[in-house]
């Protein structure tokens, strides 16, 4: 190379005086080689890639993107550097190496490419034969420096400010995603004086980045003075939307991003992180759209004839109003005739497509109008009592996925009808009692007295006095034998118990006021909400009372009917009423003044016996839990549940932080607290839980292969099988668990 190179140099010096007036000379073969130093235009497809450039790991494709992009928009900004090609005679061949700008050279024949300009295009280039190529090429990379990212992104914020350059018409000039463009924009807004504290090195991009969440210059640099040493980037983005709201919150999604945009409202977007949809800058704007998308949301409902309609974003738990649920209607002829027609058609597809491995689009569609048919018409089964209309109302709330969550059927007490009222409508005379004058008296003004009837005063009572009723003491004796063998009686019929039972759960449960059961079992049910603030806003909140007005939507109107309701039902249905009516007397809260540990430990098998996983429920936050324990817990947490490695990495951070930094980790762990988790069976062992399924298949193996024995052949009537002991009996144990 060196050889080749002085020879060039000298084919040069020697031709030096022929130099014509283009700057130009005469070459062999009539080659044309310019003089060192030299400016000229040569063709695109003379120009070469240099042997001796001094990069020898390629260009990336993005870098001749964006020269291409740059010289389409502004020309060669900086002139290629070549010397001649020299044939093995040492003669110039009429080809030229690019020393310096193999980029751009590699930039321009894109554009040819992309049919920009022709393969001929004149470049402008300077020669040089004094130099050596891989000292300059070397030179060129070595000895420059970058400009500083600050200035930078101030330039590009300049362009879109002072030449009103949108991001996409940047990216274009300079080859860069209009997403680029955006992310530099952002950066370029961040205020002067954080970018100066940048540009000395006391910030990070990853910090300055966290800044660039907002454009208001005085927040930003408020939130920078209150830092503390601890300058996470997470920490700078959550100082700084504060007091906006997440585009996860149920305002944001139940708003929507559209209507707040158009109401005026502001989102922060953070361009370098996913931040699910931005912040909504103005927090009491958002309140106002929710409470006003309610209010037509309530209007609608009002229309169909309640006296009033309430709306809240939370929802009033302390309201203090009484609650009636629709009732069982029969549907009109019309509409059973139509629930038929629609049903057979809806079966009739079903077999029809039964085994087709994907549905036609229309024929998809017909399936969804159908089944919203059917819902419709169901739907029609059930419904308020015109009078209830007439005096209750709605609350109108949001719930906590962002949806309007419509509760019917309050009544307040203002229009709660008066008791008298209420008697003529059906009062069953529960609770009334009558003196020995035949006057009504209430409970609590009971006197025995009025009562007491001696042998002598009912042989002295004239026979016109047959039709005078029992007295109250001989009527309390009769009843207290009956109750006794009522006792006796129920007591040898479970079915029947499991019913009696039900009944007075579920008239305590959904009719208010009603002394309508004669088994003096009080359910009682405590208000969790005082417990833990905003539980009865949780989803599983929500299915427990949904799955409470299902019930309700199905009991008698008039309490008198419930017992023959509930006896109609078939055993899985009385079951289901039993287990919804139990399940709203747990209480498991633990309470500092009390000290109940057997309840706690009943509790604790309870949670065992139904395979409860709070996981599926509940998740530790900060609000939850993580902000209101010691940093030791919060550590012992995350080690537990992720690693040793991460619980150290949080070990230096304050407490808030930590919490925040915590939730990140835990969210889908499904880690619980000690208190929240549910213990094991015993038997939960794999041999164990095998030896268990063995034992219970050969029992009901037996079952199948012999009759039930009548008898003991001693006429005990006790077979060997049914005393419960031996390997037998455990298997009849194990098969009724």
């Amino acid at each position: 190379m060196a050889r080749n190179s002085r020879k060039t140099k000298a084919v040069i010096e020697a031709m030096a005086d022929q130099v014509d007036m283009t700057g130009e000379i005469a070459g062999v073969d009539g080659a044309a080689v310019a003089a060192s130093g030299a400016e000229i235009f040569i063709p695109l497809d003379k120009l070469k890639k240099s042997p001796r450039n001094a990069r020898k790991t390629p260009h990336s494709e993005a870098s001749i993107e964006a020269k291409a992009a740059s010289i389409h928009a502004k020309g060669i900004l900086q002139n290629l550097v070549v010397e001649p090609e020299l044939d093995e005679a040492g003669e110039p061949t009429g080809f030229y190496f690019a020393t310096i700008g193999e980029g751009r050279r590699l930039a321009q024949l894109l554009r040819v490419k992309r049919k920009q300009i022709k393969k001929t295009e004149p470049i402008r280039c300077v020669i040089d034969t004094k130099n050596d190529p891989s000292e300059i090429s070397l030179d060129e990379n070595v000895n420059r420096e970058d400009l500083h990212p600050a200035d930078e992104y101030e330039r590009f914020r300049e362009l879109s400010e002072n030449r009103g350059w949108g991001a996409e018409e940047i990216a274009a000039r300079f080859g860069v995603t209009a997403h680029v463009v955006k992310q530099r924009l952002r950066l370029g807004a961040v205020s002067p004086r954080l970018m100066q504290v940048y540009r000395d090195g006391e910030l990070t991009l990853d910090q300055l980045m966290a800044f660039a969440i907002t454009e208001d210059h005085a927040r930003q640099e408020q939130v920078y003075e209150n830092l503390s040493y601890n300058r996470e980037p997470w920490i700078i983005r959550r100082d700084l939307t504060k007091t906006n709201v997440a585009a996860t919150d149920r305002r944001a999604i139940f708003v929507g991003a559209e209507a707040y945009t158009e109401a005026g409202g502001v989102i922060i977007r953070d361009l370098f992180t996913d931040d699910r949809g931005g912040f909504y800058e103005d927090a009491a704007l958002l309140d106002q759209l929710v409470l006003e998308k309610l209010e037509r949301i309530a209007a609608e409902v009002q229309a169909e004839g309640w006296k009033w309609a309430s709306v809240h974003i939370d929802f009033p738990h302390a309201h203090g109003l009484r609650r009636n649920y629709p009732q069982s209607v029969a549907l009109s002829t019309e509409d059973e005739a139509a629930r038929e027609a629609v049903q057979t058609e809806y079966d009739a597809l079903t077999e029809q497509y039964d085994s087709a491995d994907e549905l036609p689009d229309d024929v998809d569609e017909r399936f969804g109008e159908l089944e919203t048919e059917i819902e419709r018409i169901d739907g029609l089964r059930h419904a308020y009592d015109p009078d209830d209309i007439a005096r209750g109302g709605v609350l109108v709330v949001l719930s906590h996925d962002g949806e309007a969550r419509i509760e019917r059927g309050f009544i307040r007490p203002e229009d709660e009808k008066p008791e008298s009222e209420e008697a003529e409508d059906g009062a069953d005379g529960d609770g009334v009692r009558v003196n020995a004058d035949g006057e009504i008296i209430e409970d609590g003004d009971y006197d025995e007295r009025d009562t007491q009837v001696s042998a002598r005063d009912a042989e002295d009572e004239e026979p016109e006095d047959d039709g005078k009723p029992l007295s109250d003491l001989l009527i309390r004796d009769l009843t207290a034998h009956r109750t006794l063998g009522l006792r006796l009686a129920l007591g040898e019929q479970p079915d029947m118990a499991l019913i009696a039972v039900t009944h007075a759960l579920a008239v305590q449960t959904f009719y208010r006021g009603v002394e309508a059961h004669c088994l003096e079992i009080r359910p009682t049910s405590a208000h969790l909400g005082g417990h833990a603030d905003g539980i009865e806003d949780t989803a599983p909140a929500k299915l427990l009372a949904d799955r409470q007005a299902a019930w309700a939507a199905d009991m008698p109107r008039d309490v008198g009917d419930l017992w023959g309701f509930i006896a109609s039902l078939d055993h899985a249905s009385v079951m289901a009423l039993f287990a919804h009516c139990a399940s709203l007397t747990v209480n498991a809260v633990k309470q500092p003044w009390e000290c109940k540990p057997h309840a706690h430990q009943t509790a604790d098998r309870l949670a065992t016996a139904v395979s409860l996983d709070m996981a599926e429920h509940w998740t530790p936050t900060v609000r939850t839990y993580l902000g209101r324990v010691t940093k030791a817990h919060i550590l012992a947490a995350v080690r537990e549940a992720v690693s040793d490695e991460a619980a150290d990495r949080l070990s230096s951070m304050k407490k808030q932080p930590m919490a925040e930094a915590a939730e990140q980790l835990l969210t889908a762990t499904g880690w619980l607290p000690a208190m929240m988790r549910t213990a094991k069976p015993a038997w939960f062992s794999e041999p164990e839980m095998e030896r268990r399924d063995a034992l219970e298949s050969d029992a009901l193996a037996e079952a199948d292969a012999e009759p039930a024995a009548e008898g003991a052949p001693d006429g005990s009537g006790v077979s060997s099988a049914d005393d419960g002991s031996g390997s037998d009996g455990e298997a009849f144990h194990i098969a009724a668990e």
